[in-house]
C-alpha cells in the first residue's frame, strides 16, 4: 500500500502506511549524532533551547544529513561538529546506527565518536541556532548532568549511546 501524506511542513511530514501514522524527514537522509572527545579527557556537549521541550536541553552535537544537498553521513557529522562545537576531527568513527524512534518515525540515526580534535572556531551553531558549548571532564559527567537537571534543564538520553560504545571500544 502507498504512503498517504497527512501533513507536510518544511522539516517534518506525517504519513500513514497501512493505518500506521509516523513522521518522516522529507528533505534529509538521516540524523547524525557526534560525541566529541578531547585528548585531555573532556567530552564536548551542547546546550540549546528546544521549543518542544520548553526548556534548555543538554545534548550531543547533532543535525540533519542531506538537508543542504547530497552528503555522506560522515561529512554531515563533520559539518555539524564544526558548526555546533567548533572542532575539526582527525578521526570520525561510526559506532552505531538505527531507527531514531522506531514506533513513530522512519528516520535513521547515525552515532559517531570524534577524536583528534582541533579547535577551528567558537562553535555555537549556524545563524538560526544559539548553542552553548560545554567541556566536561569524563569523570565528572554524572555530576555535571545532575547539576544541569537541578537547574531545570533536560538531559537528552542519546548522550549515553556513544558513551557506551566509547567504553567498549576504548576501555574508558
Amino acid at each position: 500500500m502507498e504512503d498517504k501524506i497527512l501533513y507536510e511542513g518544511k522539516y517534518l511530514a506525517m504519513k500513514s502506511r497501512n493505518g500506521w501514522e509516523f513522521t518522516t524527514r522529507p528533505n534529509a537522509t538521516g540524523v547524525v549524532f557526534v560525541l566529541p572527545m578531547t585528548d585531555d579527557g573532556h567530552i564536548v556537549l551542547i546546550e540549546q533551547f528546544r521549543p518542544p521541550s520548553g526548556c534548555n536541553v543538554i545534548e550531543i552535537c547533532a543535525g540533519l544529513a542531506g538537508d543542504l544537498g547530497a552528503e555522506t553521513m560522515e561529512n554531515a557529522a563533520r559539518r555539524e561538529l564544526v558548526e555546533e562545537c567548533g572542532y575539526h576531527a582527525a578521526k570520525m568513527d561510526l559506532v552505531c546506527e538505527g531507527p531514531i524512534a522506531q514506533g513513530s518515525s522512519d528516520t535513521y540515526s547515525y552515532f559517531f565518536i570524534a577524536t583528534g580534535l582541533t579547535k577551528v572556531s567558537e562553535g555555537g551553531g549556524d545563524g538560526s541556532e544559539n548553542i552553548i558549548v560545554h567541556h566536561v571532564r569524563q569523570d565528572e559527567l554524572a555530576k555535571f548532568l545532575n547539576e544541569q537537571m537541578e537547574l531545570g534543564k533536560m538531559i537528552d538520553p542519546k548522550i549515553y549511546t556513544p558513551l557506551f560504545f566509547w567504553s567498549q571500544i576504548y576501555g574508558s
